[in-house]
């Protein structure tokens, strides 16, 4: 009798559980609408004031939200490309994703290994860090140009240098991110790992990795967010004629005859880039399990 009490309470305790998941979604859910509901109020309330500062507010400067709604559904042109306007965005930021992936994996792959070597050797770390924060003060829109223009040198294609340019801003987060997280582990967990005799890349992998990961997932989405900004400015000096970047520079060239159209890429652009850190927040969910929901 205790025996069927005992196995039968765990799926009495699980259901309620089940039932309760479709409620903290939309729990999840309810803020975000609410400051879009929001943030769409300001933006008519805004036009029905009709006030010229500090943005003139008439239709060509600030379009009503249902005609950026419907621009997407017009047909659009760009280069040879005819079709309705979400196929030529919903290309484009498929463009400028892999862009963004490449070098997102390229910087975050840098940025752990100079965590690890700034672990092993302090002096290392202490000697080039200070040059690696000197390197992202320097405004990556002015070195764009130059990396498109090397890399066409060295037989790169454009979407190359675009990544290279999206990597450069992907390691720095996760380097200075990773690196704080192995130096994290507590004394107790280190002299545990001494006590068993483990060595330097025993207690590298062992403990530091794993008190890492929260640290590591942190820096990673701070990474893919500018993975997505970096793509998108490295297209405009590229000369390529596809991606979000592109999309973008064509259309505020004829804002005043469609401005609609700018705006929907602007968009395009903001729904790429949660997308993008979305899924790693999705994978550092499926990585940590309840400890992502405790560092949420």
């Amino acid at each position: 009798m205790s025996l069927a009490t005992t196995t039968e309470t765990p799926a009495a305790e699980v259901a309620p559980r089940r039932r309760r998941r479709p409620f903290a979604v939309l729990a999840r859910a309810v803020p975000v609408v609410v400051v879009m509901a929001g943030l769409a109020a300001l933006w008519e309330g805004y036009k029905l004031l009709g006030v010229d500062t500090p943005v003139r507010s008439d239709d060509t400067t600030m379009p009503h939200l249902w005609s950026i709604v419907g621009a997407l559904f017009d047909t659009a042109q760009t280069g040879q490309t005819t079709a309705p306007l979400w196929r030529i965005l919903f290309d484009g930021a498929m463009f400028t994703l892999r862009e963004a992936l490449v070098g997102f994996i390229v910087g975050a792959a840098v940025g752990i290994a100079l965590a690890v070597v700034f672990q092993l050797v302090p002096l290392l770390g202490r000697a080039l860090l200070p040059w690696i924060v000197v390197s992202q003060t320097i405004p990556f829109v002015a070195t764009a140009p130059m990396v498109v223009i090397w890399g066409g040198r060295m037989g790169w294609d454009a979407w190359l240098s675009v990544s290279v340019i999206a990597g450069y801003l992907v390691f720095f987060p996760v380097v200075v991110n990773v690196r704080r997280g192995l130096a994290s582990a507590d004394a107790a967990s280190l002299e545990l790992m001494r006590s068993y005799a483990a060595g330097r890349w025993q207690t590298l992998f062992r403990l530091r990795f794993l008190v890492a990961l929260p640290y590591l997932f942190a820096g990673l989405k701070l990474g893919a967010a500018g993975a997505v900004v970096g793509a998108i400015v490295g297209e405009l000096p590229s000369g390529q004629a596809h991606g979000v970047g592109r999309l973008l520079l064509t259309f505020a060239s004829f804002f005043n005859l469609a401005p609609e159209r700018l705006f929907a890429a602007v968009a395009a652009a903001a729904v790429l880039g949660l997308v993008f850190v979305g899924t790693i927040g999705l994978v550092e969910r499926l990585v940590l399990g309840p400890r992502a929901k405790e560092l949420a």
